[in-house]
């Protein structure tokens, strides 16, 4: 399986799609398709934390003032449930690996991956 998840009005989103070889993939735009509980769960199979798919730079963290509070895995997974800026991304499925974010290292393991 190949799967991306990505947010269309961000840049580094979309810089990365172009930078990567995204073909064969299915895309899920999640602002408009927001993720499902089965995919989150699906996610958090090959990452086993909640914590790891949690964007700590959104908006709505800062806005929220949740950088003080202490947070349960449920209340990440949650948060993510209920706010699509909350998911890390973008999000790549390859097979049996995952790979969150867009840190350097990330894409470049990604790229290794999908050659």
């Amino acid at each position: 399986m190949k799967k991306v998840y990505f947010l269309q009005t961000c840049d580094t989103c979309r810089r990365i799609l172009k930078e990567v070889n995204i073909e064969g993939f299915e895309k899920q735009e999640i602002k408009a398709h927001p993720v499902t509980v089965p995919q989150l769960e699906e996610m958090h199979s090959f990452t086993q934390s909640y914590e790891a798919l949690f964007n700590k730079r959104a908006k709505k963290y800062k806005a929220m003032d949740l950088k003080g509070e202490s947070i349960s895995e449920q209340d990440y997974r949650q948060f993510i449930l209920d706010e699509y800026t909350f998911l890390k991304r973008p999000v790549f499925i390859v097979d049996d690996e995952i790979f969150v974010g867009n840190s350097k290292k990330e894409i470049e393991r990604l790229k290794q991956k999908i050659g």
